[in-house]
């Protein structure tokens, strides 16, 4: 199987990596050319374009910071449309907006291709190792296709229903995410002005009820003062701000995601849209005069689970326990 992957960024790369580790042809797309180098010195075969790139792979990954990112490689000129046909499919891994997925994905499949959105989720360290988890939205027969590769890339993969699906859950998962942050920033400051030892804090939140993954991860480089979790602020603001719009377009009237999305537009004014997004607390730091960082802590994030070949979770509806683990044929 050869594929094809455009967008060499934090997650990108990773994903990309996993993919020439476990022994696929791979081509590469990216408008920095020192990364493309990068792939090219390990085995990776160095891309023209996105149309070329349909045009000789079986699987062209897209991996882009924003919906109109998507929409120029996919639709502009030596774009995927121009080279797609039967056979190929257009994987879509951003997070991005569900409707313009939805229409690109129609564009793609009126050229004979075949299309699915696979946004992951569970953060940097995770995409590197493959262990990351995956939503898949997509036609079944596409799913079953595509799931070989995808058990590759990723630990769990979900497969969450149509075209659009994965899109609007991975949104929601980083709101999720992005709530938890917040609080958690509110909560290491307060601590520190009540006197807390910072260590003793963030091991009485991790044995208890306010625990999370978003805790045992960007609380430790927090923390650490390093506050490299791989994520800035703009990409914060494109995901809650693309969550606000599916509430809006329901008519679902939410109260904590409009402050989250004031939140970020104040923090993004202060220090830069490409600001670390753990750097959420400097505006309590900076309201407080107090200094939220204790020693022991590491400076990044890693995986430290050894990487395994990945399955499908298929939800058990009704049947009483949480979820039947399904190992991927093959």
């Amino acid at each position: 199987m050869h594929i094809g992957f455009i967008g060499l960024g934090n997650v990108g790369g990773k994903l990309a990596g996993s993919i020439l580790r476990n022994g696929h042809a791979l081509t590469v797309l990216d408008l920095n050319g020192d990364l493309m180098e990068q792939f090219v010195a390990s085995g990776a075969k160095r891309g023209d374009s996105p149309k070329q790139l349909a045009e000789t792979c079986d699987i062209v990954i897209t991996c882009l910071p924003s919906p109109a990112a998507c929409a120029t490689v996919v639709e502009g000129p030596d774009g995927i449309l121009q080279g797609i046909g039967p056979g190929t499919v257009w994987a879509e891994m951003s997070t991005t907006d569900a409707g313009e997925t939805r229409r690109l994905a129609d564009l793609v499949i009126a050229r004979g291709g075949e299309a699915i959105e696979c946004p992951v989720s569970g953060g940097c360290h995770r995409a590197a190792t493959g262990n990351i988890s995956i939503f898949a939205g997509c036609e079944r027969d596409t799913f079953e296709k595509v799931l070989p590769l995808l058990t590759v890339l990723g630990r769990r993969v979900l497969h969450t229903g149509g075209i659009g699906s994965a899109s609007v859950l991975k949104v929601v998962t980083n709101y999720l995410a992005t709530a938890n942050l917040v609080s958690l920033a509110e909560a290491l400051v307060t601590c520190k002005a009540a006197g807390m030892d910072l260590n003793t804090s963030y091991e009485a939140i991790r044995i208890s009820s306010g625990n999370s993954f978003v805790h045992e991860t960007e609380s430790q480089v927090i923390l650490n003062g390093s506050r490299d979790i791989s994520f800035t602020m703009d990409l914060v603001a494109k995901d809650i701000g693309l969550f606000q719009s599916i509430a809006d377009a329901h008519d679902v009237p939410l109260e904590l995601s409009p402050l989250l999305n004031t939140l970020f537009a104040d923090a993004i004014g202060r220090y830069g849209p490409r600001e670390l997004s753990p750097n959420i607390i400097r505006r309590l730091e900076d309201a407080t005069g107090l200094d939220i960082t204790a020693p022991g802590f590491p400076a990044e994030m890693l995986d430290d689970e050894p990487e395994e070949a990945g399955y499908e979770v298929v939800p058990t509806r009704g049947t009483g326990s949480e979820e039947f683990l399904r190992k991927a044929a093959g």
